[in-house]
């Protein structure tokens, strides 16, 4: 009996035993950490694969298109780099520099800087050209003209003076050769006559119309050209340049009051469309008659802009005041534009006075002397140089135009 329950004990426990290890057997696979985590693991190794070959190629795909415009584009930039490279070994052959020359003639220098002044105007201005030398200085350019005039304290023009009665500071310097002089009283005349057309001279516009054309009848030779610009608020070429009087006179007559006042502008575009671009061959005197009261309000180009452009045309500003007897910042404004430019400013008091102003100009324009100076030590950097032209007699006095820009090399 004893051993039949012992038996029965030891059945009991290896049947529990047994129960237990079955129980561990199954809890094991279904645990996270033996089942979830090695499919992690063998999920993870492919990634790699799948990130190189099908998941980001449509993400590359731009890209690659990209590159493909971009190739599209090369050919037409290659021609411009396999152009700009002969003029490294030939500096007259191929566009690049002709491109390079003609971006610097938007603003060129003053062609004072040329044995004819008025040969760069027309040659840097036009690019259509047929020919890139035309408009490509191809020399150093070591001589600069100028343009002026001599008074003694009265106003008075003095005329029959020497090349040695002068002596020449080019940046401060003494120049080291005068290499031309002459009185020039028969230079041709390229002269642009501006007229204000605001409202702010609406009362007097007539009058000031008959004493500009009576200024151009007396002036205009047949060698000369003239042109005429209204403006107010915008600028409007009325008469091209013509040695026809009475077309400058219609072009006179065509002009209206109203608007604002853009003087700057009409100054920068006369300058720069006009009197520098006209295709001159030779020695001409180049001046601007502004009529007006001076009071911009409406430009886009500084007063310093519209100075500039008219140094780099070698171009002479004679200001007509139309404020009469009251004076203001106009005026100033005027007076400095001319001064900088060689020029004069007159300030009438009366209207009657306009006429005579006009005269006096055209007395003017016929009473200049012409030099021709190498300068000391010229670099053709496209800085700005002075120029000072002093007589030895200390009681007359010489007008001309502040400097010039040297070209660059």
């Amino acid at each position: 009996m004893e051993f039949m329950k012992q038996r029965t004990t030891l059945f009991l426990t290896s049947v529990l035993l047994l129960s237990i290890g079955a129980v561990a057997h199954q809890d094991l696979p279904s645990a996270p950490s033996a089942s979830v985590a090695p499919q992690q693991e063998v999920q993870a190794q492919p990634q790699p694969p799948a990130q190189a070959a099908p998941a980001p190629e449509p993400k590359n795909q731009p890209l690659v298109l990209q590159s493909l415009e971009d190739r599209k584009k090369q050919p037409a930039q290659q021609p411009q780099t396999q152009t700009q490279k002969p003029p490294a070994s030939s500096p007259s052959a191929g566009s690049a520099p002709a491109k390079g020359n003609l971006d610097d003639s938007l603003l060129p220098p003053p062609d004072s800087a040329t044995d004819k002044p008025g040969t760069a105007p027309d040659t840097t201005v036009k690019p259509d050209t047929k020919n890139p030398d035309d408009y490509t200085v191809s020399k150093k350019v070591d001589e600069v003209n100028v343009i002026f005039t001599v008074t003694d304290k009265h106003g008075k023009f003095i005329k029959d003076l020497k090349k040695d009665d002068f002596s020449v500071l080019d940046d401060k310097r003494p120049a080291d050769a005068i290499r031309n002089f002459a009185a020039q009283t028969n230079l041709p005349l390229r002269v642009g006559l501006l007229v204000d057309a605001s409202n702010s001279i609406r009362d007097r516009f007539k009058f000031e119309q008959e004493a500009a054309i009576e200024f151009l009848n007396q002036i205009v030779r047949p060698t000369d050209e003239a042109f005429t610009i209204g403006f107010d608020s915008t600028t409007e070429v009325t008469q091209d340049f013509t040695n026809n009087t009475e077309l400058l006179a219609k072009g006179v007559r065509m002009l209206r009051p109203g608007g604002g006042t853009a003087l700057y502008d009409a100054v920068y575009r006369a300058c720069k469309e006009k009197l520098m671009a006209h295709p001159d061959k030779t020695t001409v005197r180049r001046a601007i008659i502004l009529l007006s009261d001076g009071d911009d309000n409406q430009s886009r180009v500084t007063r310093e802009e519209a100075i500039e452009m008219a140094e780099r045309a070698e171009v002479v500003i004679y200001a007509i005041s139309t404020n009469l007897a009251d004076k203001g910042r106009g005026d100033r404004e005027l007076q400095r534009m001319a001064e900088a430019t060689g020029g004069r400013a007159f300030f009438p008091f009366k209207i009657e006075e306009v006429a005579n102003a006009f005269s006096d100009i055209q007395e003017e324009l016929r009473s200049q002397y012409a030099i021709a100076y190498k300068p000391n030590d010229f670099v053709a950097d496209g800085r700005y140089r002075s120029i000072d032209i002093e007589t030895k007699n200390n009681k007359l006095k010489v007008r001309s135009r502040k400097g010039y820009f040297a070209p660059k090399s």
